[in-house]
């Protein structure tokens, strides 16, 4: 960085006058950063204040962020200050997060994407804001969302607007972590973090090149997320490379008293999910190719690029099963969801917002929404709440809901007679859709249908592209707590693909 020195008034002050220093921003890794930061190539603040200014040049477009942290140069001159002092870098020393802006932030409101929370600023970091920034990184910016998470769609929100594609703007970049999505995407920030209650971390990577982590059910802390199924949601990464996912879930995953799910982690967690980083590690891995998914309504591009996938995988040494079945799958997908949101929001507003005038689901359909979608989604949970169907059935958590149980069983149980590793499928079948028709041409959402009920965990990455430069994702689907083996083969995968490029 160029440095000047300044003269204030008749003191004779002297400090330095930090320019904008060139950085290229493309496709920047952790790695490259920390290399960069040991051979003295620029500083946190430089990397900081390089991001923000892409943001300011070119996000106007895009609409992906809904705040820069006000503090985060300060904080990344401290990290500069300690790695001169120590010669230590931690794990994710000085490297910008983009954060989704329903997750707990101190110095930043936590929205929502909502009228009611847009000056709702916790007193508290979310647990996992807390892990993160214990090992280096830096909270960057909020991003939009789709307001209070409801849509898999496309990403409006009452504070932002609207988000969209990177790679193509008439399109949506998907919901409800679209703006994370386009903000990494379009390297605005180093790493980002998204929410998923059926599609949100995997629906918006796969729309925008993204690797998209969908942990298991109680391997990552929800505690200080606004909700919106506390039943299905997770809170995981949005990156570029399976690397840079992979090092965020070793920071990550883990137990946290005041999420008590996360106590059957206890005993789940390798030493380092680094360790499974393999480029060869698809050689003999055996691949089930889930066909009741993947020939559903499939758009002929994303099946060209699926059957293609199929073909690299095994040219990588991969034995592919192909049209795995799994008995009494379409009775045992039925009457999955459960209509939580009035429960979770409320015990929400009542630990953080803790306001008499916000508490309950009638004073946010009060203060209102300037989007309608998300206004019919808030009369809907006024009334409805419970299972759609069959509502003498109770809602019960992932581990003891008897539906719920059945259907995970009878998955890794096809599973288990196959000696699958991982089932696979198209994230999409369908191309991400128009801004104008987000509705009519919301089809082929794969990730709604398993994953979320069965708390197993599914990862996405890149699989190419078709017209209109959108991007398309494969799905990888694992047993309950083996996300070992989903990083194995989603990063040999990564690696003999190399499907990921930046938007133009």
């Amino acid at each position: 960085m160029k440095h000047f020195i300044c003269i204030i008034g008749v003191l004779g002050l002297f400090f330095s006058c930090n320019t904008k220093k060139d950085i290229s921003l493309e496709e920047l890794t952790i790695s490259q950063i920390h290399e960069a930061y040991k051979n003295g190539d620029y500083t946190a603040e430089d990397l900081v204040r390089a991001y923000i200014y892409r943001i300011e040049e070119n996000d106007s477009a895009i609409n992906s962020i809904s705040e820069i942290n006000p503090v985060a140069i300060g904080r990344a001159r401290a990290l500069d200050a300690e790695f001169a002092a120590t010669g230590n870098l931690r794990p994710l020393h000085g490297i910008p997060v983009i954060v989704k802006d329903n997750i707990n932030t101190i110095g930043l409101p936590t929205s929502a994407g909502a009228l009611a929370l847009k000056d709702f600023y916790p007193e508290t970091d979310a647990f996992i804001i807390q892990k993160l920034e214990e090992a280096g990184a830096i909270v960057l910016a909020k991003s939009n969302m789709a307001e209070w998470a409801f849509s898999p769609m496309h990403s409006e929100s009452s504070t932002k607007g609207i988000t969209r594609n990177p790679y193509n703007l008439d399109h949506v970049p998907a919901g409800s972590s679209g703006g994370t999505g386009a903000a990494v995407a379009a390297n605005f920030g180093t790493l980002g973090i998204g929410t998923d209650t059926g599609n949100s971390i995997r629906g918006p990577s796969s729309h925008n090149a993204l690797v998209g982590f969908r942990t298991s059910l109680g391997l990552i802390s929800r505690e200080g997320i606004v909700p919106l199924y506390l039943r299905n949601d997770v809170v995981g990464p949005m990156c570029r490379t399976v690397e840079d996912a992979t090092r965020m879930l070793d920071i990550m995953a883990g137990k946290d008293p005041k999420d008590p799910i996360t106590n059957f982690s206890e005993g789940k967690i390798p030493d380092s999910y680094m360790d499974f980083l393999d480029k060869n590690g698809l050689q003999e891995a055996r691949i089930g190719v889930f066909r009741t998914l993947s020939e559903n309504n499939i758009h002929p591009e994303i099946s060209s690029l699926f059957n293609k996938a199929l073909e690299d995988m095994a040219d990588l040494g991969a034995v592919i099963v192909d049209s795995v079945e799994v008995e009494n799958f379409q009775e045992l997908r039925q009457n999955q969801w459960c209509a939580d949101f009035r429960k979770d929001l409320e015990a929400f507003l009542a630990e953080y917002v803790k306001r008499d005038t916000l508490s309950s689901l009638e004073d946010v359909v009060r203060i209102g929404t300037k989007s309608d979608f998300a206004r019919t989604r808030l009369e809907m949970f006024v009334t409805n709440f419970g299972r759609g169907q069959s509502p003498e059935i109770p809602c019960g958590d992932a581990f003891t809901d008897l539906r719920r149980v059945a259907f995970r069983e009878a998955i890794e149980k096809t599973m288990d007679s196959l000696n699958l590793d991982v089932l696979v499928y198209p994230s999409w079948n369908q191309p991400a859709a128009t801004i104008v028709n987000f509705q009519e041409e919301y089809k082929g959402d794969n990730s709604q249908i398993i994953a979320p009920h069965t708390r197993q965990p599914a990862f996405t990455v890149p699989m190419g592209f078709v017209s209109g430069n959108l991007p398309a994702g494969i799905q990888f689907l694992g047993r309950v707590f083996d996300e070992k083996t989903l990083v194995k083969l989603t990063y040999a995968y990564e690696q003999g693909t190399k499907h990921r490029k930046a938007p133009n």
